[in-house]
């Protein structure tokens, strides 16, 4: 019996980067409140930041999603309707 040796990891990496970034923008398949947020980011932190991400926005009454939405909203703010 041949068996397969090749594993692929939960978070490989895309054969095509290109169209895997475009493919994010595709409308997502259904609808409803939960295609409100259709792209998801991923960075790699550190724990002990992580840590203080978690403990910030329970201080601050909300959730680590919430605060980090504002605070890239916030950085890089809806330019569309700027003239250069």
């Amino acid at each position: 019996m041949t068996a397969r040796n090749e594993k692929r990891g939960f978070a490989a990496r895309p054969a095509d980067p290109d169209g895997w970034i475009r493919a994010g923008d595709a409308p997502p398949a259904g609808g409803g409140a939960a295609t409100a947020y259709t792209a998801r980011l991923t960075i790699d932190i550190t724990p002990e930041l992580r840590g203080r991400i978690k403990i910030a926005a329970i201080r601050r009454g909300g959730t680590v999603t919430d605060m980090l939405r504002d605070l890239l909203a916030r950085e890089f703010p809806d330019t569309s309707g700027e003239r250069s």
